[in-house]
């Protein structure tokens, strides 16, 4: 039955991660992998988390199923998260919510709920985007279109050509995917006159914007970050917003994350999450019960939810300090690029302006990991590998 199948080339990411982690040399460095890392390389538990696991310890009584849409007293947390507490969209009931494994589960069960549900539409993503998008939508057999994000020649962002083509090109009906915040892979986001132009060009052509907010808390604060994509869920009759706890709770493993729906009325919502149920219960039947439950023991103990705060303020801090070390340490040592940008960009990843050869020369020479297109993980940068990569990056740049 199988012998006419021929293996698939993998994740070039992930494949990466493999080679760093074969390679012999003492001094390479992993600036592929997608997670938060400390100063000694490793992805640290969060305080907290360890606090609340020591609760559902002594407080956790079943292992039962929880139901599709996961535990009923999660459906608040997801939504005060991501559009404040007191938000009227919460009060008035317009928005519901359910607990997906990790964000990419609430990218799954979106793309199922567009595919049988929005006639013909289409979903824009911005090129580049993160390199599962284009998989996820694909296998549900939406199709899949780009708009101009990422200026090479800048290392800024196109917003002006982005406008012109979605104007050009998209139709009522079709679905616009944009990052919340932290772009990846670039680092560049959208700013607030942004979103505000991109409302009224939502509201005007009659799109749903799809929002993934993978990253909250990562670029300048946990409300600063959501700014743009509550605006536009203040101003718009629909939306589907994706948003992940593995980054900011440090729960990559656990896969924790939530699907927002916006409707127009209260009874719209309910509809849409009861058909967002099925498409739930034919992909996984019902999510993981354990990230949920220390999310929820965090964010509903005011002690703890503050202390969680400045645990996600210490992560962002230290990646925005490492942007601000890597671009004085290359301004002063002698290279002949402009990495200025790096600074001004925001969330773990940036794209560096490296070219191919560049990346190439960096991996072959001083085992330095970075993905072909340049992105790097600004958290695998730190205090006792900036000076080699430094010295490295002069070398192969010139």
């Amino acid at each position: 039955m199988f012998k006419h199948l021929k293996a698939v080339s993998g994740d070039p990411l992930l494949a990466l991660i493999i080679a760093h982690k074969n390679d012999p040399n003492p001094k390479k460095i992993d600036l592929g992998v997608g997670v938060y890392k400390d100063d000694f390389g490793n992805t640290p538990i969060l305080n907290t988390v360890k606090k609340a696991e020591a609760i559902l310890l002594e407080q956790e009584d079943s292992k039962s199923y929880l139901g599709i849409f996961g535990a009923s007293e999660f459906e608040p947390i997801i939504q005060n998260l991501v559009l404040g507490e007191g938000n009227e969209l919460i009060r008035s009931g317009r928005i519901r919510s359910t607990q997906t494994p990790g964000g990419t589960g609430a990218l799954k069960v979106a793309a199922d709920f567009i595919s049988a549900n929005l006639q013909d539409a289409r979903l824009w993503v911005s090129d580049p985007t993160w390199g599962n998008h284009k998989s996820i939508f694909h296998s549900a057999g939406v199709e899949v279109k780009d708009y101009p994000y990422y200026d090479p020649e800048t290392n800024g962002l196109r917003f002006d050509d982005m406008m012109a083509t979605l104007k050009a090109e998209v139709k009522e009906g079709d679905v616009l995917l944009l990052h919340a915040c932290c772009h990846n892979p670039t680092g560049i986001d959208l700013q607030l006159d942004h979103w505000k132009a991109l409302t009224d060009f939502v509201n005007e052509r009659g799109l749903l914007p799809l929002v993934d907010a993978a990253y909250q808390g990562f670029g300048d604060g946990l409300d600063e970050d959501l700014a743009g994509l509550r605006y536009m869920a203040a101003r718009v009759p629909d939306m589907l917003i994706a948003n992940s706890f593995s980054k900011n709770f440090g729960i990559y493993r656990e896969r924790c994350g939530g699907l927002s729906v916006i409707a127009e009325t209260k009874d719209e919502a309910d509809a849409a999450l009861s058909i967002i149920g099925q498409a739930i219960r034919a992909n996984y039947s019902m999510p993981p019960a354990h990230g949920a439950a220390v999310v929820y023991t965090v964010m509903s103990n005011p002690e703890l939810k503050a202390e969680w705060e400045l645990e996600v303020a210490e992560m962002r801090n230290r990646i925005n300090g490492l942007r601000e070390k890597l671009v004085a340490k290359l301004a002063t040592s002698g290279v002949s690029k402009d990495f200025s940008f790096i600074k001004d960009q925001r969330g773990m990843f940036s794209y560096s302006g490296l070219t191919l050869e560049q990346v190439h020369a960096l991996r072959n020479d001083y085992s330095i990991y970075i993905a072909d297109t340049g992105r790097m993980s600004i958290a695998g940068v730190s205090d006792n590998n900036i000076d080699y990569l430094c010295e490295s990056i002069v070398k192969v740049v010139g």
